[in-house]
């Protein structure tokens, strides 16, 4: 079935390039110069992923996403010049899947929206039995235990809870403050360097290159992402 992709974006040249490459590959594409306009298609032509411009003339990106969060789930992707640290962090925050920075790679950007299609095919992280299995791991959600080659590991607690929210949000960059929040209950004030320390702990049990990781993603500065296939 063909995905119709919403452009957010008000630079007609960058439109025209993503329009005409999206085509080539069979994507439909709905675009909008600004973000009243934006919000206006969203809610009348129902597109199935949104690629976000954050400097819009009339308002900023995040306004958008956040206003699309009250209601969606829409896989979003930021795509835009703002290269900061706290500018990616504050869009992801507020429900944005993914982050490209200008200029980019067409060939990258697809690959984005390769994995946000992949997320809207899937209807539930766990089939029925409540097993996770991708390549060597295999996680058994309702019995508490994980398994690398067969072989059982042992989480504690928290490392379990981490690695069950980075699966349920597999293809996703999730940020310190979504873990500091979904983990431990606070958000703002998280301390990313805990963080990274369980994390580190949590890469030693189930990866077997903790150097080039097959499963746990790191976007630095940012946060994380767990392997989509």
């Amino acid at each position: 079935m063909t995905k119709k992709i919403l452009i957010i974006e008000d630079d007609n040249k960058i439109v025209n390039f993503m329009t005409m490459a999206l085509k080539a590959k069979g994507y439909s594409i709905i675009s909008a110069r600004n973000g009243n306009d934006g919000i206006l298609y969203f809610c009348t032509e129902m597109p199935d992923i949104i690629l976000l411009d954050l400097g819009l003339p009339d308002m900023d990106g995040v306004n958008i996403i956040n206003q699309v969060r009250d209601v969606s789930q829409i896989p979003i992707i930021i795509v835009s010049a703002r290269e900061q640290e706290s500018d990616k962090i504050l869009a992801l925050d507020a429900g944005a899947n993914d982050y490209v920075t200008k200029p980019f790679s067409m060939g990258e950007l697809l690959a984005r929206i390769r994995v946000m299609e992949r997320l809207i095919e899937r209807e539930v992280v766990y089939p029925h039995d409540n097993v996770f299995k991708l390549d060597y791991l295999t996680v058994d959600r309702e019995k508490h235990r994980v398994y690398v080659d067969d072989n059982e590991v042992h989480l504690t607690p928290i490392e379990f809870k981490l690695l069950l929210l980075l699966i349920a949000n597999r293809g996703k960059v999730i940020t310190h403050s979504q873990i500091s929040k979904e983990v431990w209950g606070y958000g703002e004030t998280g301390d990313s360097k805990s963080i990274r320390v369980f994390m580190a702990s949590l890469r030693r049990k189930i990866e077997k290159d903790t150097s080039n990781p097959r499963f746990i993603l790191t976007e630095i500065g940012v946060g994380y992402r767990f392997a989509d296939e």
